[in-house]
């Protein structure tokens, strides 16, 4: 009997105004697999993302996590019942070390106040504690836990995208939306990127992301779903959306080869 979905989404819609962003989508997200959300430019892929995360409010649908409807739920309850993403740029606190950074990502899961860390209660100190241990396991599991006195700035393109998504790590997710993960990467750092993903799923979590660098989605991916002007088209493996004529027709057009996805180089798969 196959495993119940980890999330699912069902006639799940946003209106921007008259515009439909995303319109009528019912998917699954699967556990301990890598699902990547791909389409053309404008085709709804972010604000996908933002409504799971809480970021958005849909107009339309539902959005089940674990058998818990989250529909409505904002973002840091969304985090709290274990769903963590990053975003397209990488927004990381520069200025601070790398471990302090990550920190901020672990504070979901600690319950002092305000006026406990102006008075540096016991309870404010514990949850520091707390944090920091947080903190350095998430670095750990990205391979930075050697940087972590270093400012988060001064690492490369390749070190800040691992700090993003050691703080979403830190609130200790089941889920993790990777936006645009590989983003301004070239091709040796994106090779490694995938291979801390894969690490990551082989540890127990579950991704989801959205990406343009087709390479990575069709080397990387267990199953796709596919965005076009905001609705689902459609879902299911690399080998099963690289022969899909609809897909092939609306993300790639003239520049597929054969029919086959990802063999056209990256050129034809901005979103």
């Amino acid at each position: 009997m196959p495993e119940a979905p980890l999330l699912e989404v069902q006639d799940l819609g946003i209106r921007f105004g008259g515009l439909h962003a995303v319109r009528d989508v019912t998917a699954t997200v699967r556990p301990g697999q890598i699902t990547a959300i791909i389409g053309p430019n404008g085709a709804g892929k972010s604000t996908f993302f933002n409504l799971i995360s809480g970021f958005y409010r849909p107009t339309s649908g539902q959005i089940r996590f674990l058998g818990e409807d989250i529909t409505r739920l904002r973002t840091h309850e969304v985090v709290a019942r274990g769903i963590a993403r990053t975003f397209q740029t990488t927004t990381i606190y520069r200025e601070l070390s790398v471990l302090e950074g990550v920190m901020i990502g672990h504070r979901v899961r600690t319950r002092a106040g305000l006026l406990d860390a102006l008075l540096r209660t016991g309870r404010e100190r514990r949850d520091e504690a707390a944090s920091r241990e947080g903190a350095m396991r998430a670095l750990e599991r990205v391979g930075l836990a050697p940087q972590a006195r270093r400012p988060a700035g001064a690492l490369t393109q390749e070190g800040q995208k691992r700090v993003g998504i050691a703080m979403a790590l830190a609130s200790d997710p089941r889920l993790l939306l990777l936006d645009e993960p590989a983003a301004g990467m070239n091709p040796e750092e994106t090779v490694s990127l995938m291979a801390l993903i894969r690490e990551l799923v082989a540890g127990g979590l579950t991704v989801a992301l959205v990406e343009h660098k087709m390479s990575l989605v069709m080397g990387l991916a267990d199953e796709i779903l596919v965005l076009h002007h905001g609705q689902k088209i459609a879902q299911g493996t690399p080998g099963q959306i690289s022969r899909d004529p609809a897909v092939v027709e609306a993300y790639l057009g003239g520049h597929a080869h054969g029919g086959q996805m990802g063999q056209s180089g990256e050129g034809a798969a901005h979103a």
